[in-house]
């Protein structure tokens, strides 16, 4: 079991990897050795996700989520296997993380009769200002 949050916790089983080839510095051997990982984790089959979590998941994701819910990770940073393995988990707990945090709810406030009474005041001095704009007659 992977916990990601006290409520939240992934069985290892829901993942999957798979190794490709990376791409960049590697030496003689780049174009043998699969150092890349490619992690899956299907979320919307998790049960572990509340479907609020889901939800959030999926725009946090954006396109790293196909449209069957699948969200791919592909971790290359590194020269090592292992690194890139840890890579790849680390980057889908912290994105799972972030989507475990429900968004703050907004209450809506009505403005105060002073700051009203402010705004207008600020508009008539402001009105007068560009009143006394006006072209300039001979009479002046």
């Amino acid at each position: 079991m992977i916990q990601i949050t006290p409520s939240i916790s992934i069985d290892e089983n829901e993942l999957e990897e798979h190794f490709i080839r990376a791409p960049g510095p590697g030496g003689q051997k780049v174009n043998k050795t699969e150092s890349a990982v490619q992690l899956r984790f299907n979320a919307r089959r998790s049960a572990a996700l509340s479907n609020a979590v889901f939800l959030r998941l999926k725009s946090l994701a954006g396109r790293r989520m196909t449209g069957d819910g699948i969200i791919v990770i592909t971790a290359n940073r590194f020269r090592a296997q292992e690194r890139n393995r840890a890579d790849a988990l680390e980057r889908l707990i912290a994105l799972i993380q972030d989507a475990a945090i429900p968004p703050k709810y907004r209450r809506s406030t009505k403005p105060s009769k002073g700051a009203k009474l402010r705004r207008l005041d600020n508009k008539r001095r402001q009105s007068n200002t560009k009143k006394g704009r006006g072209k300039v007659s001979r009479d002046d």
